[in-house]
C-alpha cells in the first residue's frame, strides 16, 4: 500500500508553515546576504528536527542544542534572534507539530527544548567569539612586535581591528590606567572615549566578582600568567549592570618585560538575562508562580544533605473534594482556586528556611529547615489549614477549600528525597482516609503497611495467573447428631515473600480493584468441583454434603453472576442444592429489587442464599421477608459469651429471640466461631442448626472433611 501524499493539513504542510512564521520573525534580526525564503528553506530542516524532538519517545537536548547551535551558523548572531526563536517555539511548536499528543507534556517538552537551544547557541557564540578574540590577541601581539620593522603598515593595521571589531577592547598599563578603549567598549559601558580613558581597571569592582578575579589579575600585571578568562559583572554609569566575558592578556616589550594589559570583552547581559528567565520558567509552576515539583527536590535534597544536628519538616497538602470543581464547574475555575490556594499558602511560610511549592493537580507541599523542626511544622500546618478556612470566590460562588495533610519530620541525612516524599503521601491518603480536613504525623508502621498493600495490590492479577491462590475447607456440623452437613470455602493466597495470606489481607484489595470478580469465579468454580468430588465419595444420602461460597458485593452487582454460577454448575455436573452462597448483611441494607434480582433468580433455581454476619448491619428485621435468603449466619459476637459456663442470661435471650424469628421464617440458623464444647451445647439447646469453628476443625485441606465426619461431637 502507497503512503498518501502530505495534504493541506497534514504533517509536512503545518511543518512549513511553522518555518514560514520562525523565519518572518528572525530574518530582520539576522546578517545573513540570503533573501527571506532563502533563509526560510535554511530554517525548514531546523523546523524538522525540531518537531522530530518534541515527538521523540525519548527526549534528545542534544539534538535541541545543536540546532541552537546551527541559528549561529545561520548569522543569526544576534540575541534578539535566539530571544524571537524561542518565543516562536513556545507559543507554535506545539501547536503545528503536536497533534495528537499530550498537550501538557508536549509543553513540557517545548520549554525543556528551548533552554537546550538557548544553551547550544550560547555554547557556539561564545566559541566564535573566542575564536575572534583569540584573531585579534594575535593581530594585536603581531602589530605590537612588528612596530619596530614597519611602524606605519602595523598601526594601520591594528587600528583597523581595534576599531572595527564588534566586541571591547581596552588597552591600560600595569598600573591599571586605562590607555586606549575602541568604539564598541564605550557604547558597552554608555561613557565617552575621555572618560573611560580617566579610569583605572582597579574601580571596576562589582559585589559579584567572583573570588579569584582580583588575585587572577594581581598575577597578570606581576608577569605571573599570560592571560585569564572569566565572567565578571560591571556598573554603568546609571546604575544598571553590564554582564561580560572578559579575557585579559598580558602583552610584552621585545625584551619579554611586562608592559601592558590587553581586555577583550563580550557583553552577555541579555544572554544572561535569557538564562534567567528560562531557568525560572524551568523551575516554577507556569499557573500559580509557585516553585514547581524539579525546584521543591532541589531544596529538599539540599536540606536532606545538611550537617549533623539540621532537621526538616514537610507538610503534603492535597485538596478535598477538587475534581467535583473541576467536574461541576470546569478547570478554569478549578485553576482559579487553585491560584487562590497558592497564594494563600505563599503567606504561611515566610520564615526563613520555608517554602511552599505545587507539586502538581490539586499537591502542594511546604518545607521548613533548622535545628529544631517538630514544633515548627505542627505550627506550619495549622497555618495552612486556617488558610483554608475562608471560602474562595469563583465565578460570583462561594467555595468551601478543605485539605488533607501528610507531615514527615526528622533529622536529616537518614532519608532520601524519594522516600520522604513517599512517606508524605501515604500519610496525606491516611488523613484523607480518616475523613479530610486534617493532618497526620508519618508513621513508620502505618507506612510499611501501605507499601506492603500496594506491593500486594500491584501482584494481584499475576498471583491468579500464577496459581499462587488455593481454597482450604471449615466444615459445617450439624449441632443435633454431629454430623457434617458441608463446608465453607475459605481462599488463600501462597504469596512468595510473605508466605500465606488469609482473605482479610487481600479480598479488599481486590475488592479495590475489580480482581475480586475473576476471583471469586475461581473460587466458585474450585469449590463446586470439590462438591461433586465429596458428593461422589460419600454418595448424596439423606443430606447430601454442600459447599458454601462468599459473594463479594461487588461481585453481586456484576451482570454475569447468574450465568457465570449456572455455567459452572452445569461443566461440573452438580445440581444447585450443592452450593450456598453467603452474602453479607451489610451489602443487602437497603438493597432494591434490581440489586436482589440476581440472589431470588439463583434461589429460585435452587441454591441456598446465607445472610452471613447477621446482626452487624442493624438491618430492619422486617426486612428478612423480602430477602430471598434461606440461611442465617448469626455473627460470632453474639455467642463469645457462651464460650465459659454459665453464658450471658441476655446473650442467651438474644440469640434465643433470633432463633425463634428464623425458625418462625423458615430458616436455617448458622454460628460460626464455636470454639469450646460449653458453647456449642449452649448453641444446640438454644435450637441453632449448624455451626462451624475451631472447636470441630481449623481450615484445611479438603480431604479433612472425611476425617472430621468420623469423630463424635456430641460428647
Amino acid at each position: 500500500m502507497t503512503a498518501q501524499p502530505d495534504g493541506p493539513d497534514g504533517p509536512e504542510d503545518r511543518l512549513r508553515r511553522f518555518a514560514t512564521i520562525w523565519s518572518r520573525a528572525v530574518f530582520p534580526v539576522t546578517t545573513t546576504s540570503s533573501t527571506r525564503p532563502e533563509f526560510e528553506a535554511e530554517l525548514l530542516p531546523l523546523a524538522r528536527r525540531l518537531s522530530e524532538v518534541l515527538r521523540a519517545r525519548a527526549f534528545d537536548a542534544e539534538a535541541a542544542k545543536e540546532v541552537g547551535a546551527a541559528l549561529v551558523d545561520a548569522h543569526c548572531t544576534d540575541p534578539e534572534a535566539l530571544s524571537r526563536t524561542l518565543d516562536c517555539v513556545d507559543a507554535y511548536l506545539v501547536l503545528y507539530c503536536g497533534e495528537g499528543g499530550d498537550q501538557e507534556d508536549l509543553r513540557a517538552r517545548s520549554a525543556r527544548m528551548q533552554h537546550a537551544m538557548a544553551a547550544g547557541f550560547a555554547q557556539t557564540l561564545r566559541e566564535r567569539t573566542l575564536a575572534e578574540q583569540e584573531a585579534i590577541a594575535q593581530a594585536a601581539l603581531k602589530a605590537q612586535g612588528v612596530v619596530a620593522a614597519a611602524l606605519h603598515a602595523s598601526e594601520a593595521r591594528f587600528r583597523a581591528v581595534f576599531e572595527g571589531a564588534a566586541i571591547g577592547i581596552g588597552i591600560a598599563d600595569l598600573d591599571g590606567n586605562i590607555l586606549q578603549v575602541n568604539e564598541a567598549l564605550t557604547r558597552m559601558f554608555g561613557l565617552t572615549d575621555q572618560a573611560m580613558r580617566r579610569g583605572n581597571v582597579r574601580e571596576w569592582t562589582h559585589p559579584d566578582d567572583a573570588p579569584q578575579t582580583w588575585r587572577l589579575y594581581d598575577e597578570l600585571v606581576r608577569g605571573e600568567r599570560e592571560h585569564y578568562h572569566l565572567e565578571k559583572a560591571f556598573y554603568r554609569p546609571d546604575g544598571t549592570v553590564l554582564w561580560t566575558n572578559l579575557t585579559v592578556s598580558l602583552l610584552r616589550d621585545a625584551d619579554g618585560d611586562p608592559q601592558y594589559q590587553l581586555a577583550l570583552m563580550e557583553d552577555t547581559t541579555e544572554r544572561r538575562l535569557l538564562n534567567l528567565r528560562l531557568r525560572y520558567e524551568a523551575t516554577h509552576d507556569a499557573l500559580t508562580g509557585l516553585p514547581n515539583r524539579s525546584f521543591f527536590f532541589e531544596r529538599l535534597e539540599k536540606a536532606l544533605g545538611a550537617g549533623e544536628g539540621q532537621r526538616f519538616g514537610l507538610c503534603y497538602l492535597d485538596l478535598d473534594g477538587f475534581k467535583t470543581v473541576n467536574d461541576s464547574l470546569g478547570h478554569a475555575a478549578g485553576d482559579r482556586l487553585l491560584v487562590e490556594v497558592a497564594d494563600r499558602l505563599q503567606g504561611c511560610a515566610t520564615a526563613p528556611g520555608e517554602m511552599v511549592a505545587r507539586l502538581g493537580g490539586d499537591e502542594f507541599v511546604a518545607l521548613t529547615t533548622g535545628p529544631d523542626t517538630a514544633q515548627e511544622v505542627d505550627e506550619l500546618a495549622e497555618r495552612i489549614m486556617n488558610a483554608l478556612l475562608a471560602p474562595v470566590s469563583v465565578d460570583g460562588r462561594e467555595l468551601t477549600v478543605r485539605g488533607s495533610i501528610g507531615i514527615v519530620e526528622g533529622p536529616a541525612g537518614e532519608r532520601s528525597a524519594a522516600e520522604v516524599l513517599r512517606s508524605a503521601d501515604i500519610t496525606m491518603y491516611r488523613a484523607k482516609s480518616a475523613g479530610g480536613n486534617r493532618y497526620e504525623l508519618a508513621d513508620p508502621e502505618a507506612d510499611a503497611r501501605a507499601i506492603t498493600r500496594h506491593g500486594l495490590t500491584t501482584a494481584l492479577p499475576a498471583a491468579l495467573e500464577r496459581g499462587e491462590f488455593f481454597i482450604e475447607y471449615q466444615p459445617l456440623v450439624h449441632l443435633g447428631d454431629g454430623s457434617v452437613r458441608g463446608a465453607e470455602a475459605l481462599v488463600r493466597w501462597l504469596h512468595p515473600q510473605h508466605g500465606v495470606l488469609g482473605p482479610d489481607r487481600f479480598i479488599p484489595l481486590a475488592e479495590h480493584t475489580g480482581l475480586i470478580v475473576p476471583l471469586g469465579r475461581w473460587v466458585l468454580e474450585q469449590s463446586v468441583r470439590q462438591a461433586r468430588a465429596w458428593r461422589e465419595r460419600y454418595g448424596d444420602g439423606a443430606d447430601p454434603l454442600r459447599i458454601n461460597v462468599n459473594l463479594s458485593p461487588c461481585q453481586l452487582t456484576h451482570p454475569g453472576l447468574v450465568q457465570d454460577t449456572v455455567d459452572i454448575l452445569e461443566r461440573a455436573g452438580v445440581t444447585p442444592d450443592a452450593l450456598c452462597l453467603e452474602v453479607t448483611e451489610s451489602a443487602l441494607i437497603g438493597a432494591d429489587d434490581d440489586l436482589l434480582k440476581p440472589l431470588r433468580r439463583l434461589a429460585e433455581m435452587g441454591v441456598d442464599i446465607a445472610l452471613d454476619d447477621f446482626g452487624t448491619g442493624y438491618s430492619n428485621l422486617a426486612n428478612l421477608r423480602r430477602l430471598p435468603v434461606s440461611v442465617l449466619k448469626l455473627d460470632r459476637s453474639f455467642t463469645q459469651s457462651m464460650q465459659q459456663f454459665p453464658a450471658d442470661p441476655v446473650d442467651l435471650r438474644i440469640v434465643e429471640g433470633i432463633v425463634s424469628l428464623a425458625h418462625g421464617l423458615d430458616l436455617a440458623v448458622t454460628v460460626e466461631g464455636v470454639e469450646t464444647g460449653a458453647q456449642a451445647e449452649q448453641l444446640r439447646v438454644l435450637g441453632c442448626d449448624t455451626a462451624q469453628g475451631w472447636y470441630y476443625a481449623r481450615p484445611g485441606p479438603p480431604d479433612r472433611l472425611h476425617e472430621l465426619a468420623l469423630v463424635d461431637t456430641t460428647g
